[in-house]
């Protein structure tokens, strides 16, 4: 059995891979989530909790929001306390631009199903949704285009199962993460 541990810096990512990887993943994958309490624990605690793993055959997600930070410098970052862990060859790094919601604003399509929205995936071609990965403020402006029925954890859980994984999504760094997983677990 292969065993992806995904490191996640808040529970609505969670709650997102929840709804994606029994469409992404073979049933021969076992998922464990570690959650942390935001970025600052999450970079505070890596090293020890991935060092320590004991399953064997396993393989390391660590996933957090760029938020208003260095995508290059946080990925530099983290990169680093993996190769301290000796886990570099099992681990890949990735980074929601600007935050998760991100995500959410490159498939209005998903939005749509999984808040039982009528006509925002018609929206998608919209200038400000084209590239949600250049919006600073992905999360206000996906409240304001469900008129607040989006909220963190209960929206990504309700949005993960109908998202896009065949690249139609508008925000790179999804597709970068989905394309990331499958060659994490495919090359290894």
């Amino acid at each position: 059995m292969t065993n992806l541990v995904c490191l996640l810096e808040e529970p609505s990512a969670k709650e997102m891979l929840l709804g994606i990887f029994p469409r992404l993943l073979s049933e021969n994958i076992s998922v464990h989530y570690i959650v942390f309490e935001g970025k600052q624990d999450l970079e505070r605690r890596l090293v020890k909790r991935i060092r320590f793993w004991q399953k064997p055959n396993s393989f390391f997600l660590i996933m957090r929001d760029k938020d208003s930070g260095d995508c290059k410098e946080i990925k530099r970052g983290l990169v680093e306390k993996i190769v301290e862990a000796d886990r570099q060859a099992e681990s890949m790094v990735r980074i929601a631009c600007h935050e998760l919601e991100s995500f959410y604003l490159g498939d209005l399509e998903a939005v749509e199903k999984g808040l039982s929205i009528s006509n925002l995936q018609q929206h998608q071609d919209k200038r400000i949704y084209r590239s949600p990965d250049s919006m600073p403020n992905a999360i206000d402006l996906l409240k304001r285009a469900t008129r607040s029925k989006y909220q963190k954890i209960a929206g990504s859980r309700a949005i993960g199962p109908y998202m896009s994984l065949n690249g139609s999504n508008r925000s790179r760094s999804f597709n970068v993460l989905i394309s990331g997983v499958n060659r994490l677990l495919h090359d290894n």
